[in-house]
């Protein structure tokens, strides 16, 4: 007789611990935030106060409500299985790796800052004990791993904080139309909830916002949330770009001061710009390394024409007369530097843009009517440079809109967004086209591309000029927004961004050939920076040591292009070998054959 009573799987004991442990410590650290951590207000966030968390408290509660999250979704409480369509308990210890990250970190400063262990409060000591609990409980469940036997245990481990690697996803229950769009507008509302307070964050709680972040960004990759949201996009994509174009336009909204959005406007030219040098960098595989120098052509363009009592002119152009002609002027020289060097290849081509970067920077500072002539005031450069009036509509003044009073700045932000979306339309096309298609054949192989016929040089010029193109047309703005234009703004390698250094780095760092991998390159080397200007003369040390573990575990970049993706792990994707059968098997096999 058959027994038809199905057995439910158990689940077992030392897992079974282990989760529960984890969801007994992620209750506790987040207890924790509610306590007293130090006893003086000197520490930035004020971690002082009982019953209301501040400062890096807030991100430990943040990461670890997460934690608790995903360990009840791993108990399988009905309404949270969306959490983790992946089953993998691999998003979990890396949640809870960030909030551990964040916490010790934030207990480490305290000491550090305040002059030893004695200034933590009972509060910061369940905080640092109740996260390394969580941390140790989460590493005793089952983990998924890769089942390359030629990986280390370290590729592995990194290959799960970034992602490398599928996971099999459940199959998703269908959602109707208007709870898919629901669900777009609600990330990106998140994401720039998120981002407003990355930038707000003051220098040591940015740190331990970055920690969480980055794990978080490695839990949503792990648990397959992210594969759920890009199909959702790539599904509704007019309304992803509706979205997200409406969650930037409304960051302004979200500031109190201009402090923030001057610093949000800066991230756009230094993205925009990055964008344009991807066309030259990572579609026609030029390297190019005075880039910045188109983004001065244009700058100091729009700075001499535009009405600025420095100007040797004496004219006055609106603003989009000015654009143009900035734009223009940088597609002239990018014509002009181009056609005699594109026949170069490689380090050659890399040694020449960058001898054409530095004499840019030094003509600008000759051209004062003393070692040359009378335009550009030399090493003073050109200031006083008016606010823009584009239709009447004043970019220095202050607007009221819908009762919130918005600064100079976000008429700036608003500007740049416009041309940030440009941008990214003009590469996108571009890039799709037979132009773009020849510009990828160039840079995989540009003799092989010859012989198939593709005109190497057009080819490469084109892509030259218009990467200079889209950089005079940002250093229009750029000129506009800091009222000023000195040649020390463009150099090779300089402290701050922009310089061509930089910039390149953020298109590499970001994802050569992608859309969005400068844009959050950029983004990230702008920011990241500012914000960790208190660790002084080790900020430049511990950035390098990031972009070298970077570049050498994940190559491609953040936003990895396919093609890419696959040179640099070819080795990944080999199978492993199927064990041999035994005789016996094999016997078998044959005996079931005959």
């Amino acid at each position: 007789m058959t027994n038809t009573h199905e057995t439910t799987p158990v689940i077992p004991l030392p897992e079974a611990g282990a989760r529960l442990a984890t969801t007994v410590g992620a209750i506790a650290t987040l207890a924790s935030t509610f306590l007293a951590w130090t006893w003086t207000d000197e520490f930035p966030g004020d971690l002082t106060v009982t019953g209301y968390p501040g400062g890096l408290q807030v991100i430990t509660l943040v990461g670890a409500a997460l934690t608790l999250l995903f360990a009840l979704a791993g108990h399988g409480v009905r309404g949270l299985g969306w959490l983790n369509p992946a089953g993998s308990n691999n998003a979990l210890l890396l949640i809870a790796l960030g909030t551990f990250g964040t916490t010790w970190y934030t207990v480490i400063a305290i000491a550090q800052e305040l002059g030893g262990i004695a200034n933590l409060e009972p509060g910061g000591f369940v905080a640092a004990a109740a996260s390394l609990i969580t941390l140790l409980a989460a590493l005793g469940l089952p983990l998924h791993r890769d089942t390359d036997p030629a990986s280390s245990s370290l590729k592995k481990a990194l290959a799960a904080v970034f992602g490398i690697g599928g996971t099999k996803l459940a199959r998703p229950k269908a959602l109707p139309s208007w709870a898919q769009i629901l669900v777009i507008a609600a990330a990106f509302a998140i994401g720039l909830f998120v981002a407003s307070y990355g930038l707000q964050a003051e220098s040591e709680q940015f740190v331990g916002f970055l920690i969480l972040a980055a794990f978080g960004v490695a839990t949503l990759s792990r648990s397959g949330l992210n594969a759920r949201l890009k199909a959702l996009t790539t599904e509704h994509r007019k309304v992803t770009v509706i979205a997200a174009f409406a969650a930037a336009a409304a960051f302004p909204f979200t500031q109190n001061t201009d402090e923030f959005t001057l610093l949000a406007v800066s991230i756009l030219i230094f993205a925009t710009v990055a964008l344009g040098l991807n066309v030259v960098v990572g579609l026609a595989g030029l390297l190019d390394l005075g880039y910045v120098a188109f983004l001065g052509v244009g700058a100091y363009t729009a700075a001499l024409v535009s009405g600025s009592t420095a100007s040797t002119f004496g004219v006055h152009f609106p603003f989009w007369a000015a654009a143009l002609t900035g734009a223009a002027a940088s597609l002239i020289f990018g014509v002009l530097i181009g056609a005699p060097t594109l026949r170069l290849r490689g380090d050659y081509l890399a040694i020449v843009t960058l001898g054409f970067g530095e004499i840019f920077r030094i003509t600008m500072g000759n051209l004062d009517g003393t070692s040359g002539p009378s335009v550009t005031n030399g090493p003073n450069g050109v200031p006083n440079i008016p606010d823009l009036k584009f239709f009447g509509y004043d970019f220095g003044a202050e607007h009221t809109i819908g009762g919130f009073t918005l600064g100079s700045y976000a008429n700036y932000f608003w500007l740049m967004l416009l041309c940030t979306a440009l941008v990214v339309t003009i590469f996108a096309r571009a890039g799709n086209s037979r132009i773009g298609r020849a510009w990828v054949a160039i840079r995989e192989d540009e003799t092989a591309a010859t012989a198939m016929g593709i005109n190497g040089f057009r080819v490469k010029l084109i892509a030259f000029a218009l990467g200079a193109t889209l950089a005079g047309l940002a250093g229009t703005v750029q000129a506009h927004v800091q009222h000023t234009v000195v040649p020390e703004m463009y150099v090779f390698a300089g402290p701050v961004p922009p310089s061509s250094a930089f910039l390149l780095a953020a298109v590499i760092l970001g994802g050569m050939g992608t859309i969005t991998g400068p844009l959050l390159g950029a983004t990230l080397l702008y920011v990241i920076p500012t914000k960790l200007q208190f660790l002084n003369d080790y900020q430049l040390l511990f950035f390098g040591l990031a972009l070298i573990l970077l570049m050498r575990f994940r190559p491609e970049g953040v936003v990895a292009n396919k093609r890419q993706q696959l040179e640099y792990h070819e080795s990944d994707l080999i199978d492993v070998p199927e064990p041999r059968q035994s005789d016996e098997t094999g016997a078998g096999i044959a005996k079931a054959g005959a």
